[in-house]
């Protein structure tokens, strides 16, 4: 069939007085498609009247299409069985046509970005090898617009403390912030709204503002906003996980930084350059970092359990047995668990990246055996005694195995005697008990009291009356 514009040139020509076996010869058509073109005096393609195989059944199409769930092969084989015959093609063509089951294509938009204008982040669950384990993380990225540099890292979860580890580190990397941070509309930043109307948590918003940046959200089902961040995690997915195992998370996050040293330095088709490139163009119109930048941290406070370990997201971390029911401040970052008792007496631990029911215990917390710390005197008047009285020791021991009373009681009761009665008689009794084997000490006490009566209360019986 001949185009519009070949249709066109067959009328100028035959208008100027060109043969037409001379037009027919200059453009390679037939001189029966010439005259059909000279007899229609027109240059608009005529349209082709073909009849569709599949009209007469539409009903029956869309009844089954809604019934076989959108799903054409389905479709085309109910057709089949009940003897309705034209090919596959055919089908999915008639509904091409009449729009069953398809929509019609968007224009897809674009999006320029100034240099230092926008860095957008998003996370993605992403299946890994990780300890010998295979297990969903979540993967937090970050992407300069303008010159695409790519940062990632992993974590077990992703909650508000992540989120500032993440940007904190994301930013280091980068060398500076940008204007603002394009986000999904999570709500580990935003407190309510969306999109335009979106207002981040007071504690988010504090943190961007550490930075000079501030958070913006795209509008809800609008995700093509951030496309710059959305698509490398395609990318991420099938080439930096794919065929890897990890031994643990910091092994992870290491090879992840590394990973993206790499695709920085790769030249990029799409964009024609090497996105470190473009990134010391963009580099110069980045804020400055801070320059001290505080450590993110997690502040809870605890009570240290009666084994000398102080729990955190189902870890127990060791402290001083001397601890055991105080309360301590635990300060969670990144890499590590400070545990504080006070200004002068801290303990710091390695931090265990997620919940997994270990004991972290250090050496210097728990004395060799048999070298524990020495126990406060149990019976401080066991003391009091043989300051008194040293030659009561004997007696003393063999009492605290061998009273009928409660030790302590029987340790007081006998501190009151060597108080209230005299040394020679209360010495003199007790010897007498020991050898007896007497420990007894209400009749200690009156063995006591008669030698005290025959001592000391003696009467002269010659004396007079009057005397």
């Amino acid at each position: 069939m001949l185009s519009q514009a070949q249709r066109t040139t067959i009328l100028e020509l035959h208008g100027k007085g060109v043969a037409k076996r001379e037009i027919a010869r200059v453009l390679g058509i037939s001189r029966v498609a010439l005259r059909q073109v000279l007899r229609s005096n027109s240059s608009a393609v005529p349209p082709l009247p073909r009849a569709e195989k599949a009209q007469p059944y539409r009903q029956r199409i869309l009844e089954l299409f809604e019934q076989c769930q959108g799903n054409l092969v389905r479709v085309h084989e109910e057709l089949a069985a009940s003897g309705v015959e034209f090919s596959y093609a055919a089908l999915t063509a008639f509904c091409r046509r009449h729009g069953i089951g398809y929509q019609p294509p968007q224009p897809a938009g674009r999006y320029d970005f100034a240099p230092g204008e926008e860095l957008q982040h998003d996370t993605s669950p992403h299946p890994l090898t990780l300890a010998g384990q295979k297990r969903k993380v979540q993967t937090a990225s970050a992407v300069l617009c303008y010159s695409r540099m790519l940062f990632f890292q992993c974590y077990p979860t992703f909650q508000r403390f992540d989120c500032k580890t993440f940007l904190t580190d994301a930013l280091r990397y980068l060398g500076g912030a940008t204007t603002r941070v394009m986000i999904d509309n999570t709500h580990v930043v935003v407190l309510r709204g969306s999109g335009r109307e979106m207002v981040p948590v007071p504690e988010m918003a504090a943190f961007a503002e550490r930075f000079g940046f501030e958070f913006v959200a795209h509008a809800i089902g609008h995700a093509n906003r951030s496309g710059r961040v959305e698509r490398p995690f395609h990318f991420i997915e099938n080439n930096f996980l794919a065929g890897r195992a990890f031994s643990s998370w910091e092994d992870l996050n290491q090879r992840a930084r590394e990973w993206c040293d790499k695709v920085n330095a790769t030249y990029k088709k799409h964009l024609r350059a090497v996105p470190r490139e473009l990134y010391a163009v963009e580099r110069l119109h980045l804020k400055p970092l801070p320059a001290w930048i505080p450590d993110v941290y997690r502040l809870q406070q605890r009570l240290v359990d009666i084994e000398g370990y102080v729990s955190l997201h189902s870890n127990r971390y060791s402290v001083p047995v001397e601890w055991i029911g105080r309360r301590v401040e635990v300060r969670e970052t990144k890499d590590q668990i400070v545990i504080q008792r006070d200004a002068r007496r801290v303990v710091t631990h390695r931090r265990i990246a997620e919940a997994e029911h270990r004991r972290v215990l250090l050496a210097e917390h728990r004395p060799p055996r048999d070298q524990g710390a020495p126990r406060p005197d149990a019976h401080p008047e066991e003391k009091d005694i043989l300051a008194a009285a040293p030659e009561l020791a004997e007696y003393v021991a063999e009492l605290k195995h061998r009273s009928r009373k409660g030790i302590t009681l029987a340790l007081r009761q006998l501190l009151r005697l060597v108080r209230e009665y005299p040394r020679e008689p209360l010495v003199g009794a007790v010897r007498e008990a020991a050898r007896y084997g007497l420990y007894d000490l209400d009749r200690l006490e009156r063995m006591i009291l008669r030698r005290v009566t025959r001592d000391y209360f003696l009467l002269d019986e010659g004396a007079s009356e009057d005397d």
